[in-house]
């Protein structure tokens, strides 16, 4: 039931003016979300077409309630609702992936070439034409709490695009509310914006499953956080949108033919090479837990520290959804927590396989509950559910040995022992150094060529005691002469024992082990230069965290970025974020 006042729910809705077409608007929308399956029985058609059979000569507004757009409200027995983006006051372009635009066969400089106009049009402030844009509805388990319907609060999916026989759902972030906006404002501020947009297209870079960023738009509405900050609106694209909490909120409610709709819709879109299997629900199950084994794999691996894994935070897919205080490390700490609103360190760095495999626990249920038509799984589902589960560690383990292997430089030569033997004790060094995380993966690349060379090895260790927390390795030999010792007598005989040239194997691990890495401390360099009026430096890190992430220096023209290769500055060092944004 709506719980928006009768007088509320009478007002017209003002609805966005169309796009003129352009370079940057002209998409073939090819939408099967809300085709495919149910929607808000109480915004049952599309405001944009109740526009076009209206009668009346006002083609601004329509007689669709605001209230049932924009207020809060329990939606039951559908998986999204129709949504119209909010007005936005001088909209101003700030960013363009040209990668992320390619991926819906646009192209970044026609963003540029009329920056007026895309800014209107990616801010939600013009309608992309033949758009309808949704709100997705689902719930999800927050710090470990069922915490009921959540939803798309302030995203805004325009609609999916396919291009190169690739779906891409396009989103905009910080659009306005929605009916499941509950306490919050539907809007999104620059830091936040600029953190998200730079790391999706970094990670991307870096070789980890994410979503992707397209456009980057400032507004100059005013946002009350912690603080007023100015707005942003960012948009974003993936090839589903779809969560393990879009499961749980409609299997909480009882409603398992909902459910079964959503799990057919994703299997028959996104893993059709099983859509006609036995137990095709379990085997759904199996293939994400695969899929999120190996994004989290490649998290710890690269040193990434998402900070808020709920469940509703959680891709079907396999991919890094919603950046919010996420962080890569700076000291190697496992226990590491990247965000301020998480003291009891759940989402710790460490903790992240961990709660990945809690996470997939509770997509189990209701995927459980589809294959007996109970809330109860009985005997032979529940083996086939710990079936499913139990892969979850043995591919982890796959997967971040495969990666780990490439950064060590160990191409050719694997052996059972070689996480126990090489890999762990070089990260245990790291630790009690408190070093520098990414700097020393990248330190590895120089041991290639020091092979032999005891003084120039003894000089790594140096160099990555330099870049240490910990005042008694940095200014004592004492654990620089057992990095040296790793270094010559275990690290530099796997190395050998490849028969790989030095030079060519050092080029290899500099291509998996990156120089330029977004950390916390270097988001807030590029946030402060924006505040400042720098806008444009936002696109110019962009391209050096993709384009050059894996360079010994900073492109010409950008040596003032040659930084953040360097040492964490004293105010950078552990930043958090929260999640307010």
């Amino acid at each position: 039931m709506s719980t928006v006042s009768s007088a509320t729910s009478f007002a017209r809705t003002t609805l966005r003016p169309p796009a003129p077409l352009t370079d940057f608007t002209r998409l073939k929308w090819a939408d099967t979300f809300t085709r495919e399956l149910p929607g808000d029985p109480e915004l049952p058609e599309a405001p944009y077409s109740v526009l076009e059979r209206q009668s009346s000569d006002d083609k601004e507004s329509v007689l669709v309630p605001e209230a049932l757009l924009r207020a809060s409200r329990q939606v039951r027995g559908a998986l999204w609702s129709w949504a119209v983006p909010e007005s936005h006051e001088v909209p101003r372009l700030a960013g363009v992936s040209s990668s992320g635009a390619r991926l819906l066969g646009l192209d970044s400089h026609a963003f540029w070439r009329d920056a007026t106009t895309a800014a209107e049009a990616w801010s939600g402030n013009l309608r992309l034409p033949g758009s309808n844009s949704w709100a997705a509805n689902y719930g999800g388990h927050q710090f470990g709490v069922w915490a009921g319907q959540l939803g798309d609060g302030r995203a805004m999916s325009l609609g999916e695009v396919l291009h190169n026989s690739q779906r891409w759902e396009i989103q905009l972030k910080g659009a306005g509310r929605t009916p499941y906006a509950r306490f919050a404002d539907g809007y999104a501020v620059r830091r936040s914006s600029i953190r998200e947009y730079l790391a999706a297209e970094h990670l991307h870079a870096l070789g980890i499953p994410t979503a992707r960023s397209l456009a980057l738009v400032f507004t100059d509405r005013v946002v009350e956080r912690e603080q007023p900050e100015r707005g942003a609106v960012l948009s974003r694209l993936a090839p589903s949108w779809v969560r393990f909490g879009s499961f749980e909120l409609p299997a909480s409610r009882g409603d398992l033919e909902l459910t079964r709709q959503l799990a057919d819709y994703v299997v028959r879109h996104h893993f059709a090479e099983f859509a006609d299997a036995d137990s095709v629900y379990m085997r759904l199950l199996e293939r994400v837990c695969n899929l999120t084994a190996r994004m989290v794999a490649r998290w710890q691996a690269a040193g990434f520290c998402h900070g808020v894994m709920n469940t509703d935070n959680m891709s079907i897919l396999g991919l890094t959804i919603d950046y919010g205080p996420f962080a890569f490390l700076d000291a190697y700490d496992p226990a590491f927590i990247c965000n301020h609103s998480d003291p009891a360190g759940r989402y710790a760095f460490d903790e992240q396989p961990r709660v990945a495999l809690w996470n997939l626990m509770r997509l189990a249920a209701p995927l459980a509950a589809l294959v007996d038509g109970a809330a109860e799984p009985g005997p032979k589902t529940v083996r086939m559910i710990t079936d499913g589960l139990n892969q979850f560690g043995p591919e982890f383990r796959r997967e971040y040995l495969q990666v780990m292997r490439r950064r060590f430089g160990l191409f050719a030569d694997h052996r059972d022992d070689d996480l126990e033997a090489v890999i762990q004790p070089y990260l245990d060094l790291l630790q009690e150094a408190k070093a520098d995380y990414i700097f020393a993966m990248r330190t590895l690349c120089s041991v290639p060529e020091t092979l032999g060379n005891h003084d120039k090895l003894t000089a790594l260790a140096a160099r990555l005691a330099e870049r240490s927390l910990n005042v008694a390795c940095r200014d004592t030999s004492e654990w620089q002469h057992r990095m040296c010792n790793y270094l010559e007598s275990v690290y530099a005989p796997r190395l050998q024992a490849q028969s790989i040239a030095p030079a060519e194997l050092a080029t290899r691990m500099k291509q998996v082990n990156p120089t330029f890495v977004l950390r916390n401390w270097v988001a807030q360099d590029v946030i402060e230069r924006a505040e400042r009026g720098d806008v444009a430096w936002i696109d110019k890190v962009l391209d050096l965290l993709t384009t050059h992430a894996f360079d010994d220096h900073a492109p010409s023209g950008m040596e003032d970025a040659e930084k953040y290769a360097g040492p964490v500055p004293e105010w950078g060092e552990g930043l958090q974020c929260s999640c307010s944004s």
